[in-house]
């Protein structure tokens, strides 16, 4: 069982920068490959960013590559979302995720474990 909590949302205007953060409870954080989400309203869940459990093989969504950096310390259990450059479609309820098999990390539907999700707002 994997726990995840994530933190660091907020208002900020366009151009700012944001920093999420995903702690996980369970000592299996660093086995299990992570990803962001977000949900802006009346809309899908889609991915954002992913990473591999060693931290070597990371993922982007075209609308975000360039400015979002994904990372993680297994040590700490936390993965991360530097946010820069931020624009008001960036707006959403950001989710982090867990899961076990790389194949199926750049589907929502391929993931284990979600957190609660951090409301991210940007204006204009």
């Amino acid at each position: 069982q994997v726990q995840l909590v994530e933190s660091g949302g907020g208002l900020v205007q366009a151009g700012g920068s944001l920093r999420l953060s995903c702690a996980a409870s369970a000592r299996t954080f660093s086995r299990n490959h992570m990803g962001w989400f977000r949900q802006a309203p009346g809309k899908e869940r889609e991915i954002v960013a992913v990473i591999s459990w060693s931290g070597g093989i990371t993922y982007y969504a075209d609308s975000v590559k360039g400015r979002f950096t994904i990372s993680r310390d297994n040590t700490k259990n936390t993965m991360y979302l530097q946010m820069n450059s931020l624009k008001p479609e960036d707006t959403a309820v950001y989710y982090c995720a867990a899961t076990s098999n790389w194949s199926y990390a750049r589907s929502t539907n391929g993931y284990d474990y979600w957190g609660q999700g951090t409301q991210v707002t940007v204006s204009s």
